[in-house]
């Protein structure tokens, strides 16, 4: 393969999970695959290899000849669809997402191009002010928006449905499953089931149509590669649904970093694209944020069974899965982030 340095490995907690990348025969057709893609395009593998193993991706940063880094990113079965969605957006919304190199849809596997500075990074670096979430969440609205059409090209990739009238199903099925929930908890949250379908029922009838909804849109998901420019990414919690379910994952960074004082203004920011007086009132499109807010979690608990089926084994992997799946279970019946 033409390397000889030693790779870096990174597990992160999950010391004992088992990926694909422990397998020599995946490792190597994976590595070629990459470095055909990269030569493809005029490029060469230089250095050492940097790798990032987690129960639900892996992730190795290629060096290129000339400087500069390339991703290879491998999805479980589960989470396949991103390498196929990635492509398809880059031809349906290509100013608004990371193009990928090269894409094996049917392996699940991406070659990707550095995007440029993390929107974390950038918000790291400057003056504390919230404001910053403004543009890219208008710009995020704005593609959701574009990609309304799509939604059922997108469900054709494989992206998992979560559309509104199917909520409360996917949530008996999540509770039923969950190892970490105790008899009496799973008691508790179908007791609390009615509530989610009047909240259902009530986001159906204000009428914002069903687009992609990222789910995990946080300060590392984009990139902020120059003033008033935003590079969305990383597609592996997708669902299509509601799509103002995607303000729970940003409403909630937010508020860590600015408090809650902000999110009244950022999610004016994000629903500017989606006003139109003719169809809906800025209280209409309010109320159905404050309630999408809520039933975002649904997604977030979705996204947790999304593993390897070699981490499926590893305990440690699994209950990090379940545990995390409960709290969002929870979370759905706490106060949202966001509120009339």
């Amino acid at each position: 393969m033409g390397h000889r340095e030693p790779d870096v490995v990174d597990r992160g907690r999950f010391d004992t999970v088992v990926t694909p990348w422990e397998r020599a025969e995946w490792r190597d057709a994976a590595l070629a695959w990459a470095e055909q893609g990269l030569a493809a395009r005029g490029l060469r593998v230089t250095g050492p290899r940097r790798v990032r193993l987690r129960p639900w991706s892996v992730l190795v940063r290629l060096s290129v000849e000339g400087g500069g880094g390339v991703w290879f990113k491998a999805a479980p079965p589960a989470g396949a669809f991103e390498a196929g969605l990635a492509a398809a957006l880059a031809r349906w919304v290509p100013e608004q997402v990371l193009a990928p190199l090269a894409v094996d849809a049917g392996r699940g596997w991406s070659l990707l191009p550095d995007g440029g500075a993390l929107f974390r990074d950038v918000l790291d670096r400057g003056p504390a002010d919230a404001r910053a979430w403004e543009e890219p969440l208008r710009r995020y609205a704005e593609m959701q928006r574009t990609l309304v059409p799509y939604a059922a090209r997108i469900e054709a990739l494989g992206v998992p449905g979560a559309r509104t009238e199917g909520l409360p199903e996917i949530f008996d099925r999540l509770v039923a499953e969950n190892a970490a929930l105790d008899a009496a908890e799973k008691e508790r949250l179908r007791a609390s089931r009615p509530r989610l379908v009047d909240w259902c029922a009530e986001l159906a009838d204000i009428g914002v149509p069903d687009s992609l909804d990222h789910s995990d849109l946080h300060e590392g998901q984009f990139f902020a590669p120059g003033p008033g420019r935003f590079t969305f990414f990383d597609w592996g919690d997708a669902l299509v649904g509601p799509p103002f379910c995607s303000l729970l994952v940003p409403a909630r960074a937010a508020r860590k970093r600015y408090g809650s004082d902000v999110l009244p203004r950022l999610r004016d920011a994000y629903l500017e694209p989606w006003t139109d007086a003719a169809r809906h009132t800025p209280a209409d499109l309010r109320r159905a944020a404050n309630l999408a807010c809520r039933l975002g979690a649904i997604g977030r608990a979705c996204s947790w069974g999304r593993l390897f089926p070699g981490a499926s084994d590893d305990v440690g992997a699994v209950a990090a899965g379940t545990t995390e799946s409960a709290y969002w279970l929870r979370e759905l019946f706490a106060e949202p982030p966001l509120r009339p």
